[in-house]
Protein backbone atom coordinates (compact mmCIF):
# COMPACT_ATOMS: atom_id res chain seq x y z
CA UNK A 1 0.00 0.00 0.00
CA UNK A 2 1.07 3.54 -0.52
CA UNK A 3 0.06 6.99 -1.66
CA UNK A 4 0.85 6.49 -5.36
CA UNK A 5 -2.71 6.41 -6.71
CA UNK A 6 -4.47 8.49 -4.09
CA UNK A 7 -7.19 10.94 -5.01
CA UNK A 8 -8.46 13.77 -2.84
CA UNK A 9 -12.05 14.94 -2.89
CA UNK A 10 -14.54 17.07 -1.05
CA UNK A 11 -17.50 14.86 -0.19
CA UNK A 12 -20.84 14.97 1.51
CA UNK A 13 -21.42 13.12 4.75
CA UNK A 14 -23.70 10.57 3.08
CA UNK A 15 -20.91 9.65 0.64
CA UNK A 16 -18.29 8.92 3.28
CA UNK A 17 -19.89 8.17 6.64
CA UNK A 18 -20.72 4.48 6.31
CA UNK A 19 -17.35 3.72 4.78
CA UNK A 20 -15.58 5.77 7.45
CA UNK A 21 -16.77 3.58 10.35
CA UNK A 22 -13.71 1.34 10.38
CA UNK A 23 -11.34 4.31 10.16
CA UNK A 24 -13.25 6.15 12.90
CA UNK A 25 -12.82 3.16 15.21
CA UNK A 26 -9.10 2.93 14.39
CA UNK A 27 -8.77 6.68 14.95
CA UNK A 28 -10.51 6.47 18.34
CA UNK A 29 -8.38 3.52 19.41
CA UNK A 30 -5.24 5.42 18.48
CA UNK A 31 -5.89 8.80 20.08
CA UNK A 32 -8.74 8.71 22.63
CA UNK A 33 -7.61 9.49 26.15
CA UNK A 34 -10.66 8.53 28.22
CA UNK A 35 -11.78 5.27 26.62
CA UNK A 36 -13.04 3.94 29.95
CA UNK A 37 -15.71 6.65 30.29
CA UNK A 38 -16.14 8.33 26.91
CA UNK A 39 -17.06 5.86 24.18
CA UNK A 40 -17.01 6.58 20.47
CA UNK A 41 -20.59 7.44 19.54
CA UNK A 42 -20.80 10.07 16.77
CA UNK A 43 -23.98 12.14 16.66
CA UNK A 44 -24.93 11.64 13.02
CA UNK A 45 -27.94 13.97 13.35
CA UNK A 46 -25.74 16.82 14.52
CA UNK A 47 -23.31 16.21 11.65
CA UNK A 48 -26.22 16.20 9.17
CA UNK A 49 -27.55 19.47 10.61
CA UNK A 50 -24.10 21.07 10.38
CA UNK A 51 -23.85 19.98 6.76
CA UNK A 52 -27.34 21.33 5.94
CA UNK A 53 -26.35 24.64 7.53
CA UNK A 54 -23.28 24.77 5.28
CA UNK A 55 -20.89 24.43 8.23
CA UNK A 56 -19.48 20.92 7.73
CA UNK A 57 -16.73 20.29 5.19
CA UNK A 58 -15.39 16.79 4.60
CA UNK A 59 -12.28 16.07 2.57
CA UNK A 60 -11.18 12.53 1.81
CA UNK A 61 -8.21 10.57 0.58
CA UNK A 62 -9.08 7.50 -1.48
CA UNK A 63 -6.95 4.74 -2.91
CA UNK A 64 -8.62 3.29 -5.98
CA UNK A 65 -11.95 4.47 -4.55
CA UNK A 66 -11.38 3.02 -1.06
CA UNK A 67 -11.47 5.54 1.80
CA UNK A 68 -8.07 5.73 3.53
CA UNK A 69 -8.27 9.14 5.19
CA UNK A 70 -10.54 12.00 6.12
CA UNK A 71 -10.36 15.59 7.28
CA UNK A 72 -13.60 17.13 8.57
CA UNK A 73 -13.89 20.75 9.61
CA UNK A 74 -16.58 23.05 10.93
CA UNK A 75 -16.76 26.41 9.19
CA UNK A 76 -18.47 29.39 10.73
CA UNK A 77 -18.42 33.15 10.74
CA UNK A 78 -16.21 34.38 13.51
CA UNK A 79 -17.94 35.87 16.55
CA UNK A 80 -14.98 38.21 16.98
CA UNK A 81 -14.36 39.09 13.32
CA UNK A 82 -17.71 39.11 11.56
CA UNK A 83 -16.18 39.70 8.13
CA UNK A 84 -14.33 36.38 8.28
CA UNK A 85 -15.11 32.68 8.31
CA UNK A 86 -12.90 30.36 10.33
CA UNK A 87 -12.54 26.60 9.81
CA UNK A 88 -11.74 24.42 12.81
CA UNK A 89 -10.88 20.79 12.39
CA UNK A 90 -13.24 18.24 13.87
CA UNK A 91 -11.32 15.10 12.92
CA UNK A 92 -8.35 14.29 10.75
CA UNK A 93 -7.06 10.78 10.19
CA UNK A 94 -5.01 8.85 7.69
CA UNK A 95 -4.72 5.07 7.75
CA UNK A 96 -1.27 4.12 9.11
CA UNK A 97 -0.35 2.39 5.82
CA UNK A 98 -0.51 5.78 4.09
CA UNK A 99 1.45 7.95 6.52
CA UNK A 100 4.80 7.68 4.80
CA UNK A 101 5.27 10.02 1.89
CA UNK A 102 3.07 12.98 1.07
CA UNK A 103 -0.50 11.70 1.51
CA UNK A 104 -1.18 13.69 4.69
CA UNK A 105 0.35 16.85 3.20
CA UNK A 106 -1.71 16.50 0.06
CA UNK A 107 -4.95 15.93 1.97
CA UNK A 108 -4.39 19.02 4.11
CA UNK A 109 -3.25 21.15 1.15
CA UNK A 110 -6.29 20.07 -0.87
CA UNK A 111 -8.64 20.99 1.98
CA UNK A 112 -6.93 24.35 2.54
CA UNK A 113 -7.18 25.20 -1.17
CA UNK A 114 -10.90 24.35 -1.23
CA UNK A 115 -11.56 26.34 1.95
CA UNK A 116 -9.66 29.35 0.62
CA UNK A 117 -11.71 29.15 -2.59
CA UNK A 118 -14.85 29.21 -0.41
CA UNK A 119 -13.68 32.41 1.33
CA UNK A 120 -12.45 30.95 4.61
CA UNK A 121 -9.93 33.28 6.24
CA UNK A 122 -8.31 31.01 8.84
CA UNK A 123 -7.94 27.24 9.18
CA UNK A 124 -6.99 25.81 12.56
CA UNK A 125 -5.96 22.24 13.27
CA UNK A 126 -5.60 20.90 16.76
CA UNK A 127 -3.36 17.93 17.52
CA UNK A 128 -3.09 15.59 20.48
CA UNK A 129 0.12 16.06 22.43
CA UNK A 130 0.62 12.30 22.56
CA UNK A 131 0.17 11.96 18.76
CA UNK A 132 1.45 15.25 17.31
CA UNK A 133 2.07 16.04 13.68
CA UNK A 134 3.26 19.57 14.37
CA UNK A 135 6.31 19.26 12.10
CA UNK A 136 4.04 18.57 9.13
CA UNK A 137 1.75 21.47 9.98
CA UNK A 138 4.68 23.88 10.33
CA UNK A 139 6.04 22.68 7.00
CA UNK A 140 2.63 23.52 5.47
CA UNK A 141 2.76 27.06 6.87
CA UNK A 142 0.65 26.61 10.00
CA UNK A 143 1.79 28.42 13.14
CA UNK A 144 1.54 27.21 16.74
CA UNK A 145 -0.78 29.85 18.21
CA UNK A 146 -2.55 28.37 21.20
CA UNK A 147 -2.53 25.62 23.82
CA UNK A 148 -5.69 23.95 25.06
CA UNK A 149 -6.19 22.46 28.50
CA UNK A 150 -8.93 19.98 29.38
CA UNK A 151 -10.20 18.45 32.61
CA UNK A 152 -12.19 15.23 32.73
CA UNK A 153 -15.39 15.70 34.74
CA UNK A 154 -16.98 12.25 34.51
Amino acid sequence: MGAKGLTYRQEFLAEAYDEAQQLLEMHWQEIALNKDAIKLNPDLTQYEEAEKAGCLRIFTARDDGRLVGYFALLVQRSLHYQDHAFAHNDVIYLHPDYRKGFAASKLIKFAVECLAHDGVSVVSINTKIHRPFDVLLKRLGFKHIENVFAKRLI
